[in-house]
């Protein structure tokens, strides 16, 4: 059984990862509906394809900084829990 600063510290960082996750998938369906919008609005060919590859783009950097996320807050899960200075949890877009 986990002691009790460890499953306090293991608790934070699930909802600072569970935060992290739901503004990815926030920004990625922004991502999305903006380039629907942007691929409604033209007719050029070219424009619809950047539209995409913008969406594409947002959508990678979203999923970079959620991955970037989880990994900061298991490091500080884990100083916390080797009684180290206690670093802030860190949240998408922060």
């Amino acid at each position: 059984m986990q002691s009790g600063r460890s499953a306090a510290e293991s608790v934070k960082e699930s909802a600072a990862n569970a935060t992290a996750s739901a503004k990815a998938a926030i920004e990625k369906a922004k991502a999305t509906a903006e380039e629907k919008g942007e691929r409604m609005r033209t007719s050029d060919p070219a424009e619809k394809e950047a539209a995409t590859r913008r969406k594409e783009e947002r959508k990678t950097q979203a999923q970079f900084n959620k991955e970037e996320a989880h990994s900061h807050n298991e490091d500080a899960r884990r100083i916390a829990e080797s009684g180290g200075p206690q670093p802030r949890l860190q949240n998408v877009g922060q």
